[in-house]
């Protein structure tokens, strides 16, 4: 069962923090150039260990045989992505830690195929934080929330349209990027809300429109839901990371069968009506939703043991 004494992350694991700085190799500041960024193998570890110190009994993999079907499909030549529930910032590191739990080489080896697409903030933010984001795989974004907040900022017009310039940048160089991961037999992952949920904020659960180009840029695709987390966002400063809570808590990551993606898409589109103003945010709508009640099936479960 979880354990309600919840430590914030900057005193619960300060004693890695010199090991991490010592280790630390990514850029503080994201162009075109760094967007593809390999796992660190140092805080890769530490990650894990932090992840395996707080899983609870019961946590675990449901849907086992959905994941090992998705990564036989990748491994036969399939573009494959993952599209996650997002609720932490050990969200990415667990479903890449409990994967490499599972024991079997297959869940190995799709643990080390994933590459998480992150925003630069987890860059440019703190150096501790970065130091944390490279226990991970990634291509890195201007993620479009951020590019909002700039146009509706007090800055220049001229300062705008270089961040603008800028956006464009990264982004077509992350595409690129991406590209490269699938030719490679790499798996993307994506947070579909493309930032953590906060409760009573349900904007902070709606799909991004973009998400649609996902949708038709792969081959297959598994939806995987996340109940329990052990970590939160700290209420007292939501938006300073190293300040989220640690906590034990019983982990189960969910994956649906296997969808085409193709499929899933046309099927949401043909059941729309003709005039529909926004069919791109339908399809991502109907991704949300098969989490949500995905979702909402194994809370019913967890802790039943």
């Amino acid at each position: 069962m979880a354990n309600e004494e919840q430590v914030e992350l900057i005193i619960k694991y300060k004693h890695y923090f010199e090991k991490l700085l010592e280790n630390s190799k990514a850029p503080a500041v994201i162009d075109e150039t760094n967007v593809y960024q390999e796992a660190n193998p140092v805080p890769r570890q530490i990650l894990f260990d932090v992840i395996n110190e707080n899983l609870c009994e019961g946590s675990r993999l449901e849907g086992k045989e959905n994941f090992k079907a998705f990564y036989d499909a990748v491994k036969a030549g399939k573009r494959g992505l993952i599209l996650m529930e997002h609720y932490t910032n050990l969200d990415l590191p667990a479903i890449l830690c409990m994967l490499n739990n599972e024991g079997s080489d297959w869940a190995k080896d799709l643990s080390s195929r994933i590459v998480a697409i992150a925003g630069m903030k987890l860059n440019e933010e703190h150096p501790i934080v970065r130091a944390w984001t490279e226990g991970f795989t990634r291509v890195v974004i201007y993620p479009s929330r951020s590019l909002s907040k700039v146009e509706g900022s007090q800055l220049s017009d001229e300062e705008k349209k270089a961040e603008e310039i800028k956006a464009k940048k990264i982004n077509f160089a992350a595409m690129r990027a991406m590209d490269a991961c699938k030719k490679r037999g790499e798996v993307i992952l994506v947070f579909p809300a493309g930032t953590r949920y906060r409760p009573g904020h349900p904007e902070t659960k709606r799909g991004l429109r973009e998400i649609d180009s996902y949708l038709r840029l792969f081959d297959v695709m598994i939806l995987v839901s996340n109940n329990g987390n052990c970590l939160r966002i700290n209420p007292a400063d939501t938006e300073n990371m190293m300040r989220d809570l640690v906590c034990k808590d019983e982990v189960i990551l969910t994956a649906s069968p296997v969808f085409e993606c193709k499929k899933f898409r046309d099927e949401v589109l043909a059941k729309l009506p003709a005039d529909d103003p926004d069919p791109k945010q339908k399809t991502v709508d109907a991704v949300m939703d098969f989490m949500e009640k995905q979702h909402d099936e194994i809370e019913k479960i967890r802790h039943a043991h």
